[in-house]
C-alpha cells in the first residue's frame, strides 16, 4: 500500500463519523428551518450551521482527490461525493453509511450485497422524498397560483411523484419546484428499480435454496473438483508403484 493510499485510510478513519454528524445536523437544521420559517437570528444560525456542514464536505471532497492516486479515476469513480457538495440535499444519504456492517461469516457474498442494497435504496428513497419536500414547500409555499402551502400536502406530493402516480391535486408552479420534481421523478425511477429488484433476488434465493443438488455443474465447478481430487490421492513413486522386476524378466 502506497504512502497516499494509507493516507487516505486514515483520513476517511478519522472524517467518517464527523461527517455523519454533519450530515445529520444538516438534515435537522435545514427541516426546523424549512417548517418552522426562522426569520432574524434564527434564521441567521440555521444558515450559518447549514453552510458549515457545506464546508466540511467540500474540506473532505478536496483533501480526498488530493491524496487519490491516480485523481482521474478515483474522480471518475466518486462523482456522487462531487454531487453530494453541489446539491445540499444529497448529503443526508451519509448517514446512510451508519446502518450498512458487513454481515457475519454465515452469510454469503451475495446476501451481504442484497442487504447493503436494500438499506441503501429503502433509506435513499425516505431521504429522497424528505429532502424534496421540504425543497419543493421552500420554494412553493408563497408562489402565485402554488397550491404547496404546508409539509404535509409537499410530503404527499413527494410520495406521489417519487412512486410516479402523479395524482395531480398538488403541482409545483415554479421553475425551481419542477426541477425539483424532475429529479425526484428520475431518482424515484432508480430507486424503485433497485428495491424491486433487490427483492426479487432474495426471493429467487430463498426459492431455490435447498434444490442445489438440481442445479447444473459448471466447467468450473468440475475442474475445482478435479483439482481437489488430484490433490488429495496419493502420488505413487517409481514405476506406477510397482516393484522393479524388470532385471527378473
Amino acid at each position: 500500500m502506497s504512502r497516499n493510499q494509507k493516507a487516505m485510510t486514515r483520513w476517511e478513519s478519522v472524517t467518517r463519523w464527523p461527517l455523519t454528524a454533519a450530515a445529520l445536523v444538516f438534515l435537522v437544521v435545514y427541516t426546523a428551518q424549512v417548517t418552522l420559517e426562522y426569520t432574524g437570528t434564527a434564521r441567521l444560525i440555521a444558515s450559518t450551521l447549514i453552510f458549515a456542514t457545506w464546508v466540511a464536505f467540500f474540506v473532505d471532497y478536496i483533501v480526498r482527490l488530493s491524496l487519490a492516486d491516480p485523481k482521474g479515476e478515483w474522480f471518475r469513480k466518486h462523482l456522487f461525493d462531487l454531487a453530494a457538495v453541489l446539491l445540499p440535499m444529497l448529503r443526508p444519504v451519509r448517514l446512510l453509511s451508519v446502518f450498512v456492517r458487513p454481515q457475519g461469516a454465515k452469510e454469503s457474498a451475495g446476501a451481504n450485497l442484497r442487504a447493503r442494497m436494500l438499506i441503501y435504496g429503502i433509506g435513499a428513497a425516505l431521504l429522497l422524498v424528505w429532502i424534496a419536500a421540504l425543497s419543493v414547500l421552500e420554494v412553493e409555499r408563497y408562489a402565485a397560483g402554488g397550491n404547496i402551502r404546508s409539509f404535509g400536502d409537499a410530503i404527499w406530493w413527494a410520495f406521489c411523484t417519487v412512486t410516479t402516480v402523479g395524482y395531480g391535486d398538488f403541482v409545483p408552479v415554479t421553475l425551481p419546484g419542477r426541477a425539483i420534481a424532475i429529479g425526484l421523478m428520475l431518482g424515484g425511477v432508480v430507486l424503485v428499480g433497485l428495491i424491486t429488484a433487490t427483492f426479487s433476488s432474495w426471493v429467487i434465493d430463498r426459492v431455490t435454496r435447498g434444490h442445489q443438488e438440481q442445479r447444473a455443474a459448471t466447467r468450473a465447478d468440475v475442474e475445482r473438483l478435479t483439482a481437489e481430487l488430484d490433490a488429495r490421492l496419493p502420488r505413487p513413486s517409481g514405476n506406477n508403484g510397482l516393484p522393479n522386476v524388470g532385471g527378473q524378466l
